[in-house]
């Protein structure tokens, strides 16, 4: 497989799946505009020739399509499913000891090597400001790395496979950064990263770390794939490249990659944070400023005809929605090694990961009894108890006794779900509780609620694809359409605050208390019914992205029984958007009208 990113590209032009852009073009908005329109073509790897202000070439959309990431790695990806899958099931090996017989071999033969000489590339230096200065959206504050591989050891660790190698974003320039010597580090809940920091707060050393940007494609995939235990994911990267991790340490005891395009070289300051963002992010919205690690740079390192890897970060689905798909590929029948009973979870991309989870579970516990929701009950909690799935916020899972389901047939599952749920039991809450760093609903910075829908049974309604007729609504209220089967989208006043909310809803679930709605399981409350309705995407971002569970759902007929919550009739996510929530991120039409002649000038 590839030994550098610029091989990858060669052979991605032989293919007929790259164009080269001679032109020069301004890294400040313009490329990320050109790579959105060319990726919602479903178009080709980019390679920019010419960026303004940087002698140094970049490339973009290299995972642009599930088929072009699969034939990155058409060489590997066969070989790394079969250690994959003895992990999930070591037995496998007995059972058909031929064809895993190179398992084992794979994964020795991708342990990260030394470099025996000082380094296997030719390596120049260069500053922070000489890079290209990619920045994507308006508002963001500053230019951004967007593929970083970075890379931590431990202040007492000097083997290589107890590092951690993690994908979290860097901010190049603005706010009050000091223009090339700091670099503002950005780390979130559930990271690896954050082990380190806080065992470099307790030790007298320096906190040294080293970013990697480019290199062989299988790297950038590594530093975002959620490690199976024990692996390090620097022979992960060997395994899914086909080749041995290099690396060297340089004369100041940092760590380079013998095979990135760039290596930032610097040191963590301990106890110093400074803002960073804001920042287009993948739920669709601005992170915001925020203050976060900085770093002090030592070397800015490139090899000799490096290209910047970058990627642009917005509204699902993006180019990073084919990590999420290779990662499925690759790792779904680990999940449930990981979480006892679950036959399947998807964490829906067009829903910004984590605001969404749809999963099935296992029944098993009283198979002769009525079919009530039990173990999935226990299976919900163990996602919410791990890792990165704890940051959930809404969680679906259904019964694999209940007929055949797909979580990845959004459509149908919702369909399923809505077919047979009980509002009056089904209806799990966790309030005040961790959420995303990036999920702006809640009531504070990673603070919000959960809600968790468990059903399982059968069938207890059809849903309607057409309105009710004599479906009247309160004077507030301006029109309504069908969103999706058995849900009604309706236009609510312009959201104030939420004690005014509460006075609109309950106005809402009186009127429709005696309307006919059994049908219609699920009313959502926005600002834009029609664009909600126009596709599967568009429901699913705005229902789940601009909601907090404790504070947006109601119910026609609600009701408390002791400390459990129901409604008798349809359940109402209030998905409009509040003040508090992010900004939603818009286009610059300058750049739109200058990039119409680029574009236009490449036909």
């Amino acid at each position: 497989m590839y030994k550098n990113l610029r091989a990858c590209v060669n052979d991605l032009e032989k293919d007929g799946q790259l164009l080269r852009i001679k032109r020069e073009v301004d890294p400040n908005l313009e490329m990320a505009e050109i790579h959105r329109r060319i990726y919602d073509d479903k178009g080709p790897a980019i390679l920019f020739e010419n960026v303004k202000g940087s002698p140094f070439q970049a490339v973009s959309n290299i995972y642009g399509t599930f088929e072009r990431t699969e034939f990155i790695f058409r060489d590997t990806l066969q070989k790394l499913k079969k250690v994959i899958s003895l992990k999930a099931d070591p037995t496998r090996a007995l059972k058909s000891p031929l064809k895993y017989a190179s398992a084992p071999f794979t994964a020795l033969q991708a342990l990260p090597r030394k470099s025996l000489f000082k380094t296997d590339v030719e390596y120049g230096q260069t500053t922070i400001d000489q890079l290209p200065q990619v920045v994507s959206w308006p508002m963001d504050g500053g230019a951004f790395v967007t593929l970083p591989q970075v890379f931590t050891m431990g202040p007492d660790d000097d083997k290589i496979m107890k590092s951690n190698l993690g994908m979290y974003r860097i901010q190049l320039s603005g706010n009050d950064y000091i223009p090339n010597k700091e670099i503002g580090l950005h780390y979130q809940l559930h990271r690896g990263i954050g082990v380190h920091h806080q065992q470099y707060n307790n030790s007298d050393k320096p906190f040294r770390a080293s970013i990697f940007v480019g290199g062989p494609p299988s790297h950038a995939f590594s530093a975002i794939m959620p490690m199976p235990e024990g692996l390090s994911e620097l022979t992960f990267a060997g395994m899914l490249g086909g080749r041995r991790f290099l690396y060297n340490v340089d004369d100041q005891g940092h760590y380079l990659s013998g095979n990135a395009d760039f290596v930032i070289t610097g040191t963590i300051q301990k106890n110093v944070k400074k803002p960073e963002g804001p920042f287009g992010d993948h739920l669709g919205y601005y992170s915001l400023t925020h203050d976060f690690p900085v770093m002090k740079v030592d070397r800015v390192y490139h090899r000799k005809d490096p290209l910047w890897q970058f990627s642009v970060v917005g509204r699902p689905p993006q180019e990073d929605s084919s990590f999420g798909y290779l990662i499925h590929q690759l790792v779904g029948e680990l999940a449930a090694q990981e979480f006892p009973g679950l036959v399947e979870l998807n964490a829906v991309d067009a829903a910004g990961v984590h605001p969404l989870l749809i999963a099935i579970g296992k029944e098993r516990y009283m198979p002769w009894r009525e079919k009530v929701p039990e173990e999935i009950l226990t299976v919900a909690n163990r996602i919410l108890g791990s890792g990165q799935t704890s940051l959930a916020k809404f969680l679906f899972i259904a019964a694999d006794d209940d007929g055949p389901l797909d979580t990845h047939n959004i459509d149908h599952y919702f369909r399923h779900v809505l077919e047979r749920v009980d509002w009056t039991r089904d209806l799990h809450f966790q309030t005040k509780t961790t959420i995303d760093t990036l999920d702006y609903s809640g009531s504070g910075w990673n603070a919000g609620s959960k809600l968790v829908v468990a059903c399982r049974g059968d069938q207890k309604r059809s849903l309607a694809t057409e309105m009710p007729s004599n479906f009247t609504l309160p004077s507030d209220y301006e029109e309504a359409c069908i969103l999706r089967p058995g849900i009604i989208g309706i236009k609510g006043p312009k959201f104030t605050d939420y004690n005014q909310a509460k006075v609109e809803l309950n106005t809402l679930t009186d009127h429709l208390k005696n309307q006919i709605l059994e049908s219609y399981p699920l009313i959502v409350i926005c600002d834009d019914p029609k664009f909600t309705a126009a596709t599967l995407n568009n429901f699913v971002w705005v229902s789940f992205t601009r909601a907090n569970p404790s504070h947006d759902i109601y119910g026609v007929d609600a009701f408390t029984e002791f400390k459990h919550w129901g409604c008798r009739g349809s359940l109402i996510i209030d998905a409009r958007i509040k003040p508090h929530h992010a900004p939603e991120l818009v286009h610059d039409p300058d750049v739109s009208n200058r990039v119409d002649k680029i574009m236009d000038g490449l036909v």
